[in-house]
């Protein structure tokens, strides 16, 4: 058996959420992946801004302070990735 390294980005609960949310759907905003996770809002922000530094989403704001309106789409680096997380996962189970 051989246990092959998990992404480290990846490897966090929130951001695993954020990234299988955004897997499913064309793109989600700010306020959808909040529900959706049960995240603080500064908390998801922080992890959002993580997947987005790692090239694993891309994140889109348009207006300004209250009015802000965030949305955000996985990339083809964040598809590849979540892939071989969960490649990498399975050997943890034999697969």
């Amino acid at each position: 058996m051989e246990f092959k390294d998990l992404d480290p980005i990846l490897h966090n609960e929130l951001r695993l959420k954020v990234m299988a949310a955004l897997d499913s759907l064309d793109d989600a905003d700010f306020v959808y992946l909040k529900g959706l996770t049960k995240a603080t809002a500064g908390n998801l922000s922080v992890q959002l801004t993580r997947l987005q530094e790692s090239g694993y989403i891309k994140v889109s704001t348009s207006g300004a302070g209250r009015g802000s309106h965030t949305v955000c789409r996985i990339t083809p680096k964040g598809i590849s990735a979540l892939r071989a997380y969960q490649k990498a996962l399975m050997s943890y189970f034999g697969q």
